[in-house]
């Protein structure tokens, strides 16, 4: 049987005599007052919300948390999300040992401050023949890394793009550092013509077509080799063969305040600490 069928009877058995009493017909010599008329009907109608009002009411004070797991393995980009391996292998016939991330930063454009992409910067910090001096400011640093040993930029965009969006930006970049080269004496005029050829493959590289969100772009920088030139190989697009122009291309992102600054800051702050 319910609960609340004999709760409803002791409800009904005690308010019934009880109006009797209240509203009875019988003669009065003094006119029943309407508040108090009020009066007796709320006392009836608490007690039948009493016969049939739950018995008791539980409130959920506690605010349930979820406890998010980071990867030990990777490292989050705090402005996009995007993590990013502190290891990276290079897939290739030549076997080179894993590259770790130095840095990472978010690429951002217009006054918006339009998010475009996450990049990492790794490099083979562990190869025995690169020597970094412990009093050599974060910003040679960078450079000595880049010209000495293999490296990886890493970009990942945080909306889909296209390649010749990405290839335009390289190309401005390049154009202008060969430009401003020139003008400082920095790079001869022979250097300049010998990295025109390998430009124009490099902007024949990329297809029309889109890059998916959260898609990585690796880029890579090989070790230098004595008798050849450096090669910038961009993953399942193709590569290009020339000292200055695989050189400039990642040293670009570290002149200034870089295509992001983010990334300059997290690399420099790393290699503070870094010596041999």
């Amino acid at each position: 049987m319910s609960l609340l069928q004999p709760l409803a009877r002791l409800a009904r058995s005690t308010c019934r005599p009880l109006t009797r009493r209240l509203f009875s017909s019988a003669p009065r010599t003094v006119p029943r007052s309407p508040y108090r008329t009020l009066l007796l009907g709320a006392v009836a109608g608490s007690v039948a919300y009493a016969a049939f009002a739950p018995t008791t009411i539980h409130l959920d004070t506690e605010a349930k948390t979820t406890q998010v797991q980071e990867d030990p393995d990777t490292v989050t980009d705090p402005a996009t999300s995007i993590a990013f391996p502190k290891t990276i292998q290079v897939q290739s016939k030549a076997k080179y040992p894993p590259l770790s991330l130095v840095g990472l930063g978010v690429r951002t454009v217009s006054f918006l401050g339009i998010k475009v992409y996450s990049v990492g910067f790794y490099a083979d910090l562990s190869n025995p023949s690169l020597k970094i001096p412990k009093d050599m400011p974060p910003e040679e640093k960078v450079e000595y890394i880049v010209r000495n040993t293999a490296c990886v930029v890493r970009i990942v965009p945080t909306r889909s793009t296209s390649y010749t969006h990405l290839r335009d930006a390289f190309m401005r970049a390049l154009q202008a550092r060969q430009a401003l080269g020139v003008k400082s004496g920095t790079l001869t005029e022979e250097v300049a013509q010998e990295a025109s050829s390998p430009m124009r493959k490099l902007k024949s590289l990329f297809p029309n077509s889109p890059l998916a969100k959260h898609t990585p772009l690796d880029i890579f920088l090989a070790p230098p080799i004595p008798g050849r030139s450096r090669a910038l190989v961009f993953r399942d697009l193709g590569a290009i063969e020339n000292d200055w122009v695989a050189t400039e291309f990642v040293l670009h992102y570290f002149e200034g305040e870089g295509p992001s600054p983010p990334l300059k800051k997290s690399v420099l702050e790393h290699l503070e600490s870094v010596s041999k």
